[in-house]
């Protein structure tokens, strides 16, 4: 499979606050995964970001969004606790703390 092309607004959304090691991350995260909302949150600059908290696991954030249950990246483990793992929401939470 080849790598997938960085949504077209990237170059005129990207938040200044990030640094070049962020954006090269980012742009590799995004070359690598699929995306069933077609990368809303980088089109928006970030400002469009699902609602969730770092609880300390590697790759995993708490989902916090009402209708989490419906994201392809929600991964319910039971005791009402749904976790994210979408591997952009992931390093965007651990590394730039959006």
């Amino acid at each position: 499979m080849g790598r997938r092309r960085i949504p077209h607004r990237w170059n005129t959304v990207r938040p200044k606050k990030l640094t070049d090691e962020n954006r090269q991350k980012i742009e590799e995260i995004i070359a690598q995964m699929r995306c069933p909302r077609d990368f809303a949150c980088v089109n928006s600059g970030f400002k469009n970001l699902c609602k969730a908290n770092d609880i300390g696991l590697k790759s995993f954030l708490i989902c916090r969004e009402e209708d989490s249950h419906k994201c392809a990246f929600a991964l319910d483990l039971g005791k009402e606790k749904l976790f994210c793992r979408c591997e952009l929401r992931v390093y965007l939470e651990k590394n730039t703390n959006q």
